[in-house]
């Protein structure tokens, strides 16, 4: 749980990082050229199916947890009655299922249309040779629906809370737990989660009131 958590928590760096091009003023163009890179790139294929093996390779060790802890304590999580443990870490479970939920509808509705179907327009832009798909215009039309916004601020809230307790609790699972370092540990989680989920939560919101 602890790795898979933690290559999945630098992925979210990669993956906001480039998804950001969604607010430049460009008609679509820096968003659209990046999309297409990280498509067609052979390299980022590879790397694609590594993700997705992590992402339910850590949702099925969820699962698996969340059943064991339940078991050993007669249907209620082992550290249901821990004196101090917080509502998101008795509740990681529902968080992830939410999250995943929140990824099948993410890539239902860009994804799947980018790969496996023709619904997107192919556009060209002066300086870039290939014409590609139009990506930023499926975004900027799906966050034009208030449903869609409040799914994906749902979505990112749950990934905060999941965040916020995931982080520091993968470095205390890999035995990196000091109270000489544990403080510190917990502020850049803090900070990390806020950044990223923060970085998320903008996007729906920049499309829907000012694009």
């Amino acid at each position: 749980m602890s790795l898979t958590g933690i290559f999945l928590i630098l992925f979210l760096i990669v993956h906001m990082s480039g998804n950001l091009q969604l607010l430049s003023d460009d008609g679509g163009r820096s968003f659209n050229i990046y999309a297409a890179f990280m498509s067609e790139n052979p390299l980022i294929r590879v790397v694609s199916i590594g993700l997705y093996t992590f992402i339910l390779l850590h949702s099925f060790q969820g699962i698996a947890l969340a059943i064991m802890n339940r078991k050993a304590k007669g249907g209620k999580y082992a550290h249901g009655k821990v004196a101090g443990a917080t509502w998101a870490s008795k509740n990681m479970a529902l968080l992830g299922i939410l999250i995943f939920a929140f990824l099948c509808l993410h890539m239902g509705d860009f994804w799947v249309k980018m790969r496996f179907t023709d619904q997107l327009t192919m556009v060209t832009y002066p300086g870039h040779d290939e014409a590609v798909q139009d990506i930023y215009s499926r975004v900027n039309v799906a966050f034009q629906e208030p449903w869609v916004v409040i799914v994906y601020l749902i979505g990112v809230f749950a990934l905060a809370v999941h965040l916020i307790h995931g982080f520091q609790s993968a470095f205390q699972t890999l035995g990196i737990a000091h109270e000489k370092y544990s403080p510190a540990i917990n502020i850049i989680g803090w900070i990390y989660t806020v950044l990223i989920c923060g970085g998320f939560a903008i996007m729906p919101l920049y499309h829907y009131f000012l694009r």
